[in-house]
């Protein structure tokens, strides 16, 4: 696909595969759209000391996120697991450190729309999405949620929220079902479709 394409930086962080499940489907609803690609990156875990404890390049999985490709990407899809119904630490860490791109409003004016994987049923799934939504709002990106238009929003029974797209992975990782993959689809194309739509 040529660079004139709009590319949306599918961001995550991933402990356990629920998450990166989630964006792989997201990805898939991106290249749905005509002119769209998906780009899949994720950041490395939380070191407890001060000392650079992750390798450069991930053993396994996308490459991490630098902020470049953040400021160049035409929309934004975060991912995250829940923790204690907030994101998890290593994709807050990441967002902490884009002061200069609020400061320039690189990201202003750029659609954007956000994901989460939860262990149990009620662990959070809203309350982690809302977080990470904060400092989408404060770079000025234009925020998408999933509309009740999306038939499996009232149909499921697992994941999935207007807020973002969910998946109720549980204790043993389960896998997507219909519904959740239905609705990661279908919130990678509205963002892509909004980012063809502002270009």
């Amino acid at each position: 696909m040529a660079r004139s394409a709009r590319r949306l930086l599918v961001l995550y962080y991933s402990r356990n595969g629920g998450t990166a499940l989630l964006a792989r489907e997201v990805a898939r609803g991106v290249e749905r759209v005509k002119g769209c690609e998906a780009l899949l990156r994720s950041v490395p875990a939380v070191s407890p000391d001060t000392e650079a404890s992750a390798p450069e390049v991930p053993e396994d999985g996308p490459p991490y996120a630098s902020h470049e490709e953040l400021a160049a990407c035409d929309g934004l899809l975060l991912g995250s697991p829940t923790r204690f119904g907030n994101m998890a630490a290593p994709l807050k860490y990441f967002l902490d450190g884009t002061a200069s791109l609020w400061m320039s409003g690189a990201l202003s004016g750029k659609p954007a729309g956000v994901f989460t994987s939860t262990a149990s049923l009620h662990g959070g799934q809203e309350s982690t999405l809302l977080s990470m939504l904060l400092p989408l709002m404060h770079h000025g990106m234009v925020v998408a949620g999933l509309p009740y238009s999306e038939p499996a929003l009232t149909g499921t029974r697992s994941g999935g929220t207007p807020y973002g797209a969910s998946h109720w992975a549980g204790q043993q990782g389960r896998a997507l079902d219909d519904d959740e993959t239905a609705l990661a689809q279908a919130l990678g194309q509205r963002v892509a479709e909004l980012a063809v739509r502002l270009a």
